[in-house]
């Protein structure tokens, strides 16, 4: 008996911590986002939604970037559309859009966003995406680049503008998927957070070992 209320108590507790990190977790991607006017190298923003590309458009042409990726296009989606998309003028989409077709989920957006920034040589980004697709986006891009500087530019979706979010079944659901998809991404980013310095080590210590002759 005493074993089994160990195991209940923790559990309790466990359930407690993930619930408790939910309610942080919603509220701070329901807070309104500050006010930026930042500088980056470049733009990137992940699909999911026309007001995100129409929004990383507009902080293009505000040259807070001076080229723009849009990670995750659907194959079945042209430059024709996407122009209409983003509103942005055809001379300015074709020089300083680029799109890619690659990624099929956050993790390919990171993959996709850390090629795209190591071929132009950039080290600040703008990131743009849902306000709660945020903090996944960030976690994984963080763990695929984690010596480039990431700006959160958050935007709120139509379902999350209700700022009682309990109140809103919808609003509850998407906020209750994405904070589940979220935790395994700041685990994954802490693991390999963990493992830097060791990995730091050991490449430093194997570049002092003298070859044979």
């Amino acid at each position: 008996m005493g074993l089994r209320r160990i195991i209940v108590g923790l559990l309790g507790c466990a359930l407690a911590l993930v619930a408790f990190g939910f309610v942080l977790f919603a509220n701070s991607v329901m807070r309104d986002p500050e006010v930026q006017n930042v500088q980056a190298d470049g733009i990137v923003v992940l699909t999911g939604g026309q007001t995100r590309i129409s929004e990383a458009a507009r902080l293009l042409e505000d040259k807070r970037g001076e080229r723009l990726l849009i990670s995750g296009v659907n194959q079945k989606i042209g430059r024709p559309s996407l122009l209409k998309i983003s509103g942005l003028d055809e001379k300015t989409f074709n020089c300083c859009v680029d799109l890619g077709y690659a990624a099929l989920n956050t993790i390919g957006n990171a993959d996709e966003t850390r090629r795209w920034a190591e071929a132009l040589g950039y080290d600040r980004l703008i990131v743009v995406t849902a306000s709660y697709h945020m903090p996944r986006s960030l976690a994984e891009l963080a763990r695929a680049m984690p010596n480039i500087e990431l700006v959160p530019h958050p935007v709120a979706p139509d379902v999350l503008r209700r700022k009682v979010w309990w109140l809103d079944s919808t609003a509850t659901r998407l906020l209750a998927s994405e904070y589940i998809k979220f935790l395994p991404a700041a685990v994954r980013l802490a693991i390999a957070r963990g493992m830097a310095p060791w990995q730091a080590t050991s490449l430093t210590a194997s570049s002092t070992i003298p070859r044979k002759s």
